[in-house]
This record gives C-alpha cells, sequence and structure tokens, in this order.
C-alpha cells in the first residue's frame, strides 16, 4: 500500500502571537482532535527558511490512499466540509480559525502519494 502525505500551509494573521498558536495546537492534541483511523503520525513544522519561513504547517502522514479517501473522499469527489470527520470541524472552526488570515478550508496544501 502506499501512503498518502500531505502538506498544508499556515497564514496566521499579523496580531497573533507565535506561542498562542503553539499552545493551541498542544491543546488540540491533548484533546485528541488530531487522531483519526488511517493517520499514521502528523509533525506541525515552521518554516525557517525559503517561501514559507515564519509561517507553519502540518505534514499528515496517511497509512495508505483508501484510508485518506475514507477521511477525505476521493481526488475527483472530496468530501464537502459538512462530512468532514466531527473532530477535524472542531479543529478547524475552534482551534485554527482564530488564528488564521482566512477560511481554515482556505488553506494552501498539497497531497501527495508515495511512489
Amino acid at each position: 500500500m502506499t501512503r498518502v502525505i500531505s502538506v498544508h500551509e499556515y497564514i496566521l494573521r499579523t496580531d497573533v502571537k507565535e506561542v498562542d498558536f503553539e499552545n493551541a495546537v498542544q491543546e488540540a492534541r491533548r484533546r485528541g482532535l488530531l487522531q483519526f483511523p488511517g493517520l499514521e503520525k502528523y509533525h506541525f513544522v515552521r518554516g525557517i527558511r525559503g517561501a514559507q519561513s515564519d509561517c507553519y504547517g502540518t505534514i499528515w502522514i496517511y497509512e495508505s490512499k483508501e484510508a485518506w479517501e475514507m477521511l477525505w473522499g476521493s481526488v475527483g469527489k472530496p468530501l464537502s466540509r459538512e462530512d468532514y470527520p466531527e473532530k477535524w470541524k472542531v479543529w478547524e472552526q475552534e482551534v485554527l480559525a482564530p488564528f488564521l488570515e482566512d477560511d481554515p478550508d482556505k488553506i494552501r496544501f498539497t497531497a501527495y502519494e508515495e511512489f
């Protein structure tokens, strides 16, 4: 089985304190908001060089394309926001949204299939 690696990029509002965002992420982890079937692991990262310097992101690693599709729909037919897993809705709307410049559903992201 091939894994799916999805990279999400977060552009924080200019008035956000980085420590507040990082604390919110830690609280989401404690609450179990980032645990999903088929998600092997995830890494929150902060850019130190290049186009995303001083920006945040997450690298999500799913055990297989099938596991990823169970959560998000197929490549050609992604799920609508209303059909996202409940914990993801809480993560996006209650935790992530207050820190972002734009709607969490409009972040820049790329999903990759490992080969």
